[in-house]
């Protein structure tokens, strides 16, 4: 088994951040596998050198260690998406003289309005350009538009097996048809990178949050174009406040540096992931290998987990005694 970490550099590590790290480690060093840390710093308007420094003292806090990565080295590295643009770019060009992807000329304010017309919730893609030709392409760009590149997603019902949540089904009109693998300004999408990332260096299982749930029939299309193997995906339950809304890094929700700088033991922290994860019947501090002979993933088959208001104070507390 290889199992990946792929954190964003947009902010510092909160707790979900961590959690999702836990599990992750959890189901690798169960299974006796290898992880994998990979920094997935593709936005590079959002990421910040000092972000990327803070992750692996924020893991090595919490006492989850890893095996390939940055400064650590590996047989399949770069292990920094800003390091592996020239192979995105090789796998395009591939996809492109196969001809797996088209240039797209829509605008966001099109796309937009072609939703708002059919009444869907978000702006699916209708296919406007999939069938241009040659000499329509030129036409466009002779206007000044700049393509994004897509991948025809043809229409229909993804179902796979999901290590946590069981048999999951979608349906390609739910997730937006025909999705972008490169942006009108160049840059490199997610879905694209993450494929091709997961692809190269052989990851074989993949645990991460369940807000990226919709993203996994996109990412076994590419798979299927590359003609590569796909991992097992399993999404554990998000941490959200007492409103229901997930952590994030924008709003500075339970930095992991800040529970560390107020003096939060990180055993407090497993503990309390632990238990509200419902891993253990009753809070108490351990450190993140006590769970590991009775852990298995589909214990996380349930809602989204509440943090308190007042979670960092309890943290705190409980470090005290």
């Amino acid at each position: 088994m290889r199992s990946r970490f792929a954190p964003s550099p947009s902010g510092r590590m909160h707790l979900g951040n961590g959690w999702a790290a836990l599990a992750c480690w959890l189901a690798c060093r169960s299974a006796g596998g290898t992880i994998v840390l990979r920094i997935e710093d593709i936005d590079q308007a959002r990421s910040r050198q000092e972000f990327i420094d803070l992750i692996p003292e924020d893991l090595a806090w919490l006492g989850l260690d890893w095996d390939e990565g940055p400064v650590k080295g590996g047989a399949y590295g770069p292990y920094v998406q800003s390091q592996r643009l020239a192979r995105y770019d090789e796998v395009l060009a591939e996809l492109a003289e196969r001809r797996l992807i088209y240039p797209c000329y829509c605008t966001r304010k099109e796309l937009q309005e072609a939703a708002r017309i059919r009444r869907n919730a978000g702006p699916v893609y209708p296919g406007f350009c999939r069938n241009l030709t040659p000499e329509q392409c030129l036409e466009r760009e002779n206007s000044g538009r700049r393509p994004s590149l897509r991948v025809s997603f043809p229409p229909g019902e993804v179902t796979f097996n999901d290590l946590v949540l069981g048999p999951v089904t979608l349906h390609t009109s739910e997730l937006g048809g025909d999705f972008p693998v490169r942006r009108t300004d160049g840059v490199h999408a997610y879905q694209l990178a993450v494929a091709v990332d997961d692809a190269d260096m052989h990851v074989t299982q993949v645990i991460r949050g369940a807000d990226i749930l919709d993203s996994t029939p996109r990412q076994l299309r590419l798979f299927e174009l590359l003609g590569e193997a796909p991992p097992s995906y399993g999404h554990v339950p998000l941490l959200v406040d007492h409103t229901g809304r997930k952590l994030s890094k924008t709003h500075k929700d339970l930095e992991l540096a800040a529970l560390r700088e107020r003096g939060v033991r990180p055993e407090v922290v497993i503990g309390y992931l632990a238990y509200k994860s419902g891993l253990i019947d009753r809070y108490r501090p351990l450190h993140a290998g006590e769970l590991l002979p009775e852990f298995s993933l589909p214990r996380l088959n349930r809602p989204p987990i509440e943090i308190e208001p007042d979670a960092e104070v309890v943290l705190a507390r409980f470090s005290k005694k």
